[in-house]
């Protein structure tokens, strides 16, 4: 999974991961409360720290009103999208299930300070961009780059340097492995999912027109090559002037040029979303940070909040291999 001849980074996506957690872990403290959310996240953290070893690790969060500059692009992104339920059944409202989520993302928070984590997020910024930041920041040139999350939207952030392990489908993502699945090169595969749309963030790309389509019509897109949404455009226009009967594709494309475009911007992260004040607190952020390992303190926090039954001795080994080579 891992390149021994570089330093690695560990990059979580913190809500995805808290999130597909508390959707699927039945833990309850003593008093009956549900707390999956939290023994599930320190669990997979323990597991995927195990596995690749990291030299540093990152958790970046959601900043409050995250996705605005997003839907100042188009005000629909992520519209309808509904939150998370429990797959079982406790005698939750709608309401205490919210404010049970939000206790339990409080206190992970707060068990994650005592870990050699570096904790990571913006107002008005996704997480995901702060982790595309973290892949091209100097900070991290010279490390492997892991990327932990469940999104496919990170898929155009792989190269030499960076792969994306999604834990659900228990799938390891790389630049090479992503061109022979997709044939579509990591990085003109924003403009693969502009124009094919993402359905899970609303966002409506060419009508009948999917990944497959995009790679079949458009192979140079497999190349290893920065393209522009213009030069699409272009192609399409060519292929309408030479074939007699062109595929509908090249018209839908055209015909949702726009949106498109307002497609790319959003879906895009080799820009990431980030002001320059931004990038410069994030850059701040990571140079102050010492790892530190506050091993009885850790262990206070879960019998605080009513967390038993975890074993954390592997989760230690690993941190202080962080602390030690800090």
């Amino acid at each position: 999974m891992t390149d021994v001849t570089h330093k690695r980074l560990l990059l979580i996506d913190g809500m995805n991961n808290f999130l597909r957690s508390y959707v699927v872990n039945p833990s309850l403290d003593a008093n009956g409360s549900h707390i999956g959310g939290m023994v599930g996240f320190i669990n997979s953290l323990k597991k995927v720290m195990t596995e690749t070893k990291p030299d540093a690790v990152i958790v970046a969060w959601e900043g409050t009103n995250g996705s605005r500059k997003r839907k100042e692009i188009n005000k629909n992104y992520k519209a309808g999208r509904k939150p998370p339920r429990l797959n079982r059944e406790y005698e939750f409202t709608a309401e205490e299930e919210a404010e049970n989520k939000l206790q339990q993302l409080i206190m992970l928070i707060d068990h994650l300070e005592k870990l050699p984590v570096l904790q990571l997020s913006l107002d008005e910024v996704e997480a995901d961009d702060v982790i595309a930041w973290a892949t091209k920041s100097n900070h991290y040139a010279d490390y492997q780059k892991i990327i932990y999350s469940n999104d496919k939207d990170f898929l155009q952030l792989c190269d030499d340097k960076t792969i994306l392990y999604r834990p659900t489908a228990k799938q390891i993502h790389n630049k090479n492995s992503i061109i022979e699945e997709f044939k579509i090169h990591p990085r003109n595969f924003a403009i693969a999912k502009a124009i094919a749309g993402d359905k899970s963030d609303n966002i409506i790309g060419a009508p009948r027109v999917g990944l497959t389509t995009v790679a079949k019509r458009f192979p140079f897109l497999c190349e290893d090559k920065d393209y522009i949404l213009q030069q699409v455009f272009d192609f399409c226009e060519e292929k309408a002037k030479q074939i007699k009967k062109p595929p509908q594709v090249y018209s839908s494309v055209l015909e949702c040029s726009g949106t498109l475009k307002d497609n790319y911007d959003i879906v895009q992260l080799h820009d990431p979303l980030i002001s320059l004040q931004g990038q410069q607190r994030l850059s701040e952020a990571v140079s102050g940070f010492t790892p530190q390992l506050q091993k009885n303190d850790f262990r206070m926090s879960l019998m605080k909040h009513g967390i038993s039954g975890i074993s954390v001795d592997n989760l230690f080994q690993s941190c202080m291999q962080i602390v030690v080579n800090k």
